[in-house]
Formats: structure tokens, sequence, C-alpha cells
């Protein structure tokens, strides 16, 4: 055997050692989708937000939770759109490349993930309840930031540089609590859409 030939047996056990520990269908196209469905819903927040600064203006008057609840819904859509998103397009490359779906790294991939972002889930409820608005934007990107880097250990390692950013904009956020829409903007939605891309550029289409 050449020594090419070693090297391809060892790429190809490398291959194989990590579609065993690993879930690599992930798909670059849903994380640009994510991102852009988070600047539309951005974009929808701040017209609710606008419209409540108009109104103030007008001296008519929109509750608090008025407010609350349409952002609240606002933000279940776009994360819907995102899931269901990510699930039809990681599915379609799963069959593409001739793996399953829901494997036992996936699974670690999911509980991993969601474990960090749960956390945070139900911590910024608790913030919402005592009505510190201006800590949940800080709140939700650390602590997705911390999702995405526990979760790189059982999928692609390039989502542990999506988690950090995330963490270190969720702390310069702590520092211009009045702009929160904008950091989840950038966070949510541009941080995404450059990681869609470059994983689809650097991964998927080098591995065609």
């Amino acid at each position: 055997m050449t020594s090419s030939d070693y090297l391809n047996d060892i790429k190809e056990i490398k291959n194989l050692m990590n579609k065993s520990s690993r879930f690599i269908s992930l798909s670059g196209l849903s994380g640009i989708m994510a991102g852009v469905y988070a600047l539309i819903g951005a974009w929808f927040a701040r017209q609710e937000i606008i419209k409540v600064y108009d109104s103030v203006q007008g001296t008519r008057y929109i509750s608090s939770n008025q407010i609350t609840i349409k952002l609240l819904a606002i933000a279940a859509i776009v994360i819907i759109l995102a899931i269901v998103t990510g699930i039809i397009l990681t599915q379609r490359k799963a069959r593409k490349n001739g793996e399953k779906i829901f494997d036992k790294s996936a699974i670690k991939l999911v509980i991993n993930f969601l474990i960090p972002l749960a956390t945070g889930g139900i911590f910024a409820l608790i913030i919402l309840q005592k009505g510190l608005v201006g800590l949940i934007a800080p709140i939700t990107l650390i602590f997705y930031g911390l999702a995405c880097v526990n979760a790189s250990k059982f999928t692609l390692g390039h989502v542990k540089y999506l988690g950090f950013a995330n963490i270190i904009l969720g702390l310069v956020s702590t520092q211009y609590l009045g702009y929160g829409l904008y950091f989840w903007a950038i966070g949510f939605g541009v941080f995404h859409i450059i990681y869609g891309g470059l994983m689809y550029v650097l991964v998927e289409r080098t591995a065609k």
C-alpha cells in the first residue's frame, strides 16, 4: 500500500468515528433561514415598540402586558419557524447522506443543547416576572451561547464559535440595556446567517 492509501484509510476511519459519536447532518441552510426569521421577527417587534411609543406621545394607553404578550408571540413564531425549517432541511441532508436523523448522537446533541437553553428560558421568564425587561436580551444570548458550546461536543465543532460569539455579545449587551432588540437581531439574526453561510460553503460544498 502506498502512503496515499494509508492516508485515505485514516481519513475513512476518522469519518466513521465522527459519524458514530457526532451528529454531522446539521444543515447550514437551516442556520441561514433561522437568521432570516430572526431579523424579520426583530423588525415586527420594533414596529410594535414604535406603536407603544406613538401611543404614549398621543396619550393612548397600552398596557405593558399587551406589548409583552405580542413580543412573546413574535418570538414564539420565530422559534417555531426556525425549528421546523431546521428539522426539514436537516432531515433532507441526512437522507441524502444515507444517515439517520434520530440516532444516539442526535439525542445527545438535543439533550446537551436543551439543558442550558431551558435553564436560560426559565431564568428569563423569572426576570421578566420581576419586571427587569432590560436583562432579557443578555440572558437569552448568553444561555443560547452556552447551549451551542455545550452541544458542539456532539456535532460539528464550528457550532462552538457561534456560541462564543453570542456569549460575548450577551455580556456586551449588559452595558446597553436599552438596545436589547438590536443585540437580539445581531446574535440570533446576523450571527446565524454568517455561521450558516460559512458552514454551507466550507463544510457542505466541499463535501460534495
